[in-house]
């Protein structure tokens, strides 16, 4: 019978595995190029660094001056601009005619 694995190795082997599993969602990246935190709603005006997955490494294809331009190259679209005006908030359904069973008469 072979030697099996010490359970620290195979701990160590299973979480770099799953380390790189979770780094690959997509084939597409846009990370800013600031110090800090990476999200897009903490700089949005940030230059963001483009990355493309080749099948081995990410590989920098561009630069994006802020958050907008990134979402373009990820292929995400911008949220159409919301009309201002009195008639645009939802008007409430009010209540119907009669008495209702909720109603005190």
């Amino acid at each position: 019978m072979a030697e099996e694995e010490p359970l620290h190795e195979w701990a160590a082997r299973r979480d770099r595995r799953r380390a790189a599993e979770r780094e690959m969602t997509g084939t597409r990246r846009a990370v800013p190029l600031t110090d800090g935190a990476r999200a897009s709603h903490v700089a949005p005006d940030a230059p963001r660094a483009l990355l493309e997955w080749d099948g081995h490494a990410w590989v920098t294809v561009g630069v994006a001056p802020n958050a907008d331009a990134a979402r373009e190259f990820l292929g995400h679209r911008p949220a159409p601009e919301p009309d201002s005006g009195p008639d645009d908030r939802p008007s409430h359904p009010g209540l119907g005619p009669g008495p209702g069973r909720h109603r005190k008469s």
